[in-house]
């Protein structure tokens, strides 16, 4: 939470105080999301009664969340009185911006408020308390949040990428890459190339407009499908499996694999990208700490799990790949490279 306390304040305030206060910020801040709080404040400060005007809302509530707002560091108090976005809102939390928290911000409130209600029984049986993507597709508001975050995130990743496969060959499978942004940023640096991007069809609705955007219509194909049971096809040199093996416990991952290596030519490479639970040295505590705790909501929401470097390099080896390296790319994120092995 941006709530900034000097060492002495730390010092004198028990952890799961500070931890307690974290969560109703993090709540208070996702309500003020959904209401469009900071959305309304974007072109300057409100008085209250414009506030709750703009944003369908009773002042005498509306002012309770604001006060914490403010206090949390999310709002700044303005002559008027009025309040105002502090600059950390305005600058990440503005949904015009190319790059912004809002749609994150969104997702996991969302997503903590109802799936993770199953944590305990997740925990007591080892086995996920909802179909994740079931509940995706039942809330679009959600859906589109998620899919907007996802992209934000690839956007940003893509150009590296592109840096980090100097050669995939002439043809690109792409799997869960709906937003299709390293199958556009990769055959935009190798004219050659041409892409199948495979996902479900409401992950695709983005990566279309924006296939269609780059003019790249004639050599990216998106095919909708589930990743289990979508006929991928043979042939393909580069197999990209981006953020994908975290959603799955071994045997899924061993049947992904398996199904890869199926689509390959003897000789064409597969690339994990991952954060490994061995995590490279010297990674940030506030990284690591989002890393495990991501790991727990795949466990109860996917019944995956952030799974360690030499055992997804293991099932790989088992599927009949070779060759096998790992590479860094940006923060927590790795690549595993891995060439499929002539039978």
């Amino acid at each position: 939470m941006p709530l900034y306390l000097d060492p002495d304040e730390l010092r004198g305030t028990p952890g799961p105080h500070l931890d307690l206060i974290g969560a109703m910020a993090f709540r208070a801040a996702g309500a003020a999301q959904r209401l469009g709080v900071f959305e309304a404040l974007l072109g300057g400060p409100l008085p209250v009664a414009d506030l709750a005007a703009r944003t369908g809302t009773g002042p005498a509530g509306l002012v309770v969340l604001l006060d914490a707002l403010v206090s949390f560091g999310y709002l700044e108090r303005a002559p008027g009185p009025a309040y105002a976005n502090s600059p950390m809102a305005a600058d990440l939390l503005d949904r015009r911006a190319p790059w912004t928290y809002a749609p994150a911000l969104a997702f996991w409130q969302d997503l903590l408020a109802e799936l993770w209600d199953g944590l305990e029984e997740s925990v007591r049986t080892g086995r996920p308390q909802a179909d994740f993507y079931a509940w995706l597709e039942e809330r679009p508001d959600t859906l589109a949040d998620f899919q907007a975050m996802l992209d934000g995130m690839a956007a940003a990743r893509a150009p590296l990428v592109a840096e980090a496969v100097p050669d995939p060959g002439e043809r690109l499978l792409d799997l869960g890459g709906g937003h299709a942004r390293h199958s556009i940023a990769l055959c935009r640096a190798h004219p050659r190339l041409t892409a199948t991007v495979v996902d479900l069809p409401n992950a695709l609705a983005g990566g279309r407009a924006r296939v269609a955007e780059a003019g790249l219509g004639d050599r990216v194909t998106l095919l909708p499908g589930d990743l289990a049971e979508v006929d991928l096809g043979s042939g393909y040199d580069t197999a990209l499996l981006f953020n994908l093996c975290h959603g799955f416990d071994e045997a899924g991952n061993r049947a992904l694999f398996k199904r890869v290596a199926g689509a390959l030519r003897p000789g064409g490479r597969v690339l994990v990208l991952e954060s490994f639970a061995d995590l490279p040295p010297g990674t940030p505590a506030a990284a690591e700490a989002f890393v495990r705790a991501f790991s727990l909501n795949l466990a109860v929401t996917q019944g995956g799990r952030i799974h360690a470097f030499g055992e997804v390099a293991g099932w790989l080896a088992d599927a009949g790949f070779g060759g096998i390296e790992r590479r860094p790319l940006q923060g927590t994120d790795e690549l595993l490279v891995a060439r499929l092995e002539a039978p």
